[in-house]
């Protein structure tokens, strides 16, 4: 889940500049994949629809590929369990981010996120470059769960924590996309994320 601040530091006029470029090409982006399709849509299309060169658009995405896999919610998503009560089981804790701050992302991102996740899981090409970034997000994951436990993120414990966590979000996001986004997506992390703190207890 790079470009929404979730702090309450203020950003200085050329960070709001790059912001607002860096959103205007993502939501060009996302509105010409809509309409011509992801193969279809080329880099020089996005650049002419933001009103920026190509070499403006590789200096916020390194390729095409990137305005769907960069996102910011793995960022978004640290910063609120980080600030979470350190005694509250991390399950419980990732539950009330979702229906919090980061919840309130995906309500309003829901069209976009329904087309980035359809395409990241139906392109081929895409398909390898999701196998990594949900690596990256386990290790986001690794990494706030070592802080709040005082335990070393590379723990093979810690590191299957995370991937169970990244797993079931996978699986609900596509279930999700699969019913046309007609559920709402925080109340199925609510519904089924449980199953981890209950030990999958079938």
């Amino acid at each position: 889940m790079t470009t929404h601040e979730t702090s309450a530091a203020p950003l200085g006029l050329r960070e709001r500049k790059k912001r607002k470029t860096r959103e205007r090409i993502r939501h060009e982006a996302y509105r010409l994949f809509a309409a011509h399709g992801y193969e279809a849509t080329t880099v020089d299309q996005i650049a002419d629809a933001a009103e920026v060169s190509p070499s403006t658009f590789f200096r916020y995405f390194p390729s095409k590929e990137d305005v769907v896999l960069q996102d910011e919610y793995d960022p978004a998503l640290a910063e609120a369990l980080r600030a979470r009560p350190a005694d509250e089981p991390f399950v419980d804790a990732v539950i009330a981010t979702l229906k919090g701050p980061v919840g309130a992302m995906l309500q309003r991102d829901r069209e976009e996120l329904l087309l980035r996740t359809r395409i990241s899981f139906t392109d081929p090409a895409m398909r390898a470059r999701h196998v990594a970034e949900q690596q990256r997000s386990e290790n986001e994951i690794a990494a706030v769960l070592a802080e709040r436990t005082g335990r070393d993120p590379a723990d093979l414990e810690i590191k299957c924590a995370a991937a169970a966590v990244i797993a079931v979000f996978t699986t609900l996001v596509r279930h999700w996309v699969e019913g046309d986004g007609r559920e709402d997506l925080a109340e199925l992390y609510e519904r089924h994320l449980p199953l981890l703190s209950r030990g999958l207890g079938f």
